[in-house]
């Protein structure tokens, strides 16, 4: 148990937490695990089936996997549904995303729990706004340099393009949903997607580009085909490839169910002011996006959220892989 610090027993005292601040900020609702719709719950770990001990020397397979450990290495935080006109990159670099100003203020009262946020910006390409499905996990203990987890967060983008994978279970859905991405239950997404990382001094984010490949743009159509009646498990973690490596543990997962294109947020981008504007904490810069949520916007929302895929828009661009 750590120890009791003056910070510590002040919060114990107020019964604030800064990660209860930025679950209940973020776009998308907690709902309950098992009976939630159109919201988010956290998954435990032993839903997944990861690499185990052994898993090299035995030769791989179904047979070197087990159920993953209940706990993740990083607690949720959070997860926004957002739209815009134009993708969203670096969310944790602006001063509109709540989650991402909930950590801020934590870190500048020093409070003993903010360690370093992790995001993943999951960008959907559409017309006429892209959506992002934004997933934060909070670290509240320091993350060791030597570990998976810190040579993954403080190593270059090739290590972690190399690294960083996701694990999917679909938990109810149409059958077709669930075959399709039960063929791509695992995947190195910085191999199979763009994935672009951005590091500050106590967060990292990694944005996803999903329309970078025909094939996933093509799994998501046809998901969001079926949005309100899919119900999906995503977990993240870094990919053990030696025995001493193992066994794989997720950093963070998160399920999604039944979720309504129209309800995303809209996010209004506007020209960004200097760095110097404004205060933040270590590693973050203020930007000037805002959010609006005028009548314009909704409309936009309700009326073409059918509209938000296209594969054919989308064809063209590199293949994703299954990985194991």
């Amino acid at each position: 148990m750590p120890p009791t610090t003056p910070q510590r027993r002040k919060q114990d005292e107020s019964g604030e937490n800064w990660r209860e601040e930025a679950v209940s900020a973020g776009s998308l609702r907690q709902v309950d695990l098992d009976r939630g719709t159109n919201g988010w719950a956290a998954p435990p770990g032993d839903l997944f089936q990861l690499r185990a001990r052994g898993y090299f020397s035995g030769g791989g397979g179904k047979r070197g996997k087990a159920a993953a450990s209940a706990d993740w290495l990083l607690r949720p935080a959070g997860v926004d549904w957002l739209r815009s006109h134009a993708r969203l990159d670096h969310l944790l670099a602006r001063d509109d995303v709540p989650v991402a100003a909930a950590f801020r203020r934590a870190r500048l009262r020093k409070d003993p729990d903010a360690h370093f946020l992790l995001a993943v910006n999951l960008q959907v390409p559409g017309r006429p706004d892209a959506y992002s499905s934004v997933f934060y996990f909070a670290a509240e203990a320091p993350i060791p340099p030597d570990s998976l987890l810190g040579r993954f967060v403080y190593g270059d983008d090739a290590y972690r393009n190399a690294r960083f994978k996701i694990v999917n279970r679909i938990v109810k859905g149409p059958w077709l949903v669930r075959a399709t991405v039960g063929n791509y239950g695992a995947c190195l997404l910085g191999r199979a997607l763009t994935c672009r990382y951005h590091k500050g001094d106590d967060y990292l984010e990694i944005d996803v580009d999903i329309g970078s490949s025909a094939i996933a743009t093509a799994i998501l159509h046809l998901a969001l085909g079926a949005v309100t009646s899919v119900t999906i498990d995503m977990g993240f973690l870094v990919e053990s490839q030696s025995e001493e490596e193992l066994p794989e543990k997720l950093f963070g997962a998160v399920r999604i169910a039944q979720m309504e294109m129209g309800s995303a947020k809209y996010v209004e981008t506007a020209t960004e002011e200097p760095e110097t504007a404004g205060k933040a904490a270590p590693g973050f810069r203020v930007g000037s996006a805002r959010v609006a949520n005028d009548s314009r916007h909704q409309e936009r929302a309700s009326g073409k959220a059918s509209r938000s895929m296209s594969c054919q828009e989308r064809l063209g661009g590199g293949e994703g892989s299954n990985h194991s």
